[in-house]
Formats: C-alpha cells, structure tokens, sequence
C-alpha cells in the first residue's frame, strides 16, 4: 500500500514522504495512530493543503522533546531482581517494567510505545535503552539491574558483582583448604602457639624416659 507520512518514520522516510508498505503496517499502525494517510489523489491535496501546519506542529512537539531529552538524558534507574549466582535472572526486564521505573523517578510521559527494546533483559547488569520521545528525539536511560541496592552500586561503579561474587568463593574455598582437616594436626581448640609447646613437652617427656631407662 501506498502512504503519505505525516512524521518522520525510521528507515522508511519523512513528512511528506510517498512510500510503500506493507498492508498490515499500514491498515493496524500507521493509519490508525495517524502517522500517514492513503496515498490517493483526494489525501494527496488535503496534505498539500495542510503541509505547512503539519510541519509546524511537528516542528514545535520536536523542540518540546529536544527539552525534556535534555534533563533526562543518561538517567539511570535501578531495578532489583532475583537471580542465579550466574547471573541469570528468575524471570526478566520488559518494556513496562523501565517505564514504570522512569515514572517512579519522575519522569512522566514515557510510554511503552517510547522504549526500544529489542529483547526482554535477563541478567544481571547495566544496559543502554533508548527512548524516543518524539519520531526526531531520541535520548539513552541506563537500566541497572541488580539483586541488592549495594550491588546496584558496585555495578554503577564499574565492578563485575558475578566476577567479585567468584573470586571470594575461590579466595574463601583457598582458605579452607589451608585449615587442619585432622584431629591429630591440631586439637580442636589447640592455638598454633600452644600446639608448638605441647609438641616440645612431649618430645622433653620422652627423652627424659629414655635417660632413665639407660
């Protein structure tokens, strides 16, 4: 099907554009939400007829956008999760989830429609999102996700919570590893330093034994 665009649309064209689509991208998003109209010969004179206000309309909601993108611009919200000590989480991040987050820190008017996601988040991290408040504006918000406000932090920061997380199992598995697995090494209880004495009593026990004997 043949449309007129009424906005700029991503890698298809913009105001004023003739262009070829798809029936169903036409008849279920662009016709509907007002974002084109039939190309035909009686759409063709409307629009020319009514160029300039489009235009300028569009021209005034683009700046209104450039404004708020400005103050919003590299926010970074945070959003807490369960997860496996993988980092996999229990369930993931959705589009409704970011927007809902961006409302809790408020900022307003962010729709579903809004947010670029091309799949649901579903490990632990920081993630770049854009966010397109108008067909012309678009700005990028960080989705930190993270099982604790702490870790939230650390990943803010630049550390690898998973990366930490291993290697103070590795460091705490080393440490037990160095540690008596035997009664006979060191009695339960026993400091090193006592160990050490009770080794030298006995030694001094025996040679005593063995003088008396001779």
């Amino acid at each position: 099907m043949e449309v007129i665009l009424l906005e700029r649309i991503e890698k298809l064209g913009g105001i004023g554009d003739v262009v070829t689509v798809k029936n169903g991208f036409a008849r279920n998003f662009l016709l509907p939400n007002n974002k084109a109209l039939r190309a035909n010969d009686a759409n063709r004179k409307v629009f020319e007829a009514n160029r300039a206000k489009i235009e300028s309309d569009n021209a005034e909601r683009r700046t209104a956008a450039e404004g708020r993108a400005k103050d919003i611009d590299g926010k970074q919200v945070v959003l807490i999760r369960q997860a496996s000590n993988t980092g996999q989480l229990y369930g993931s991040v959705s589009v409704r989830d970011i927007v809902d987050a961006l409302a809790e820190d408020g900022v307003e008017g962010v729709t579903k429609a809004m947010v670029e996601l091309e799949r649901p988040i579903k490990s632990l991290g920081l993630f770049d999102v854009k966010v397109k408040l108008h067909p012309e504006v678009a700005f990028t918000v960080g989705v930190n996700v993270a099982r604790s406000p702490d870790e939230a932090e650390m990943q803010k920061q630049g550390i690898d919570v998973i990366a930490a997380m291993f290697e103070e199992e590795q460091a705490a598995a080393a440490a037990l590893a160095l540690e008596p697995d035997s009664e006979d090494e060191i009695e339960e209880g026993t400091s090193p330093s006592e160990a050490v004495a009770e080794a030298g009593e006995a030694a001094a026990d025996e040679a005593g034994e063995e003088n008396e004997e001779a």
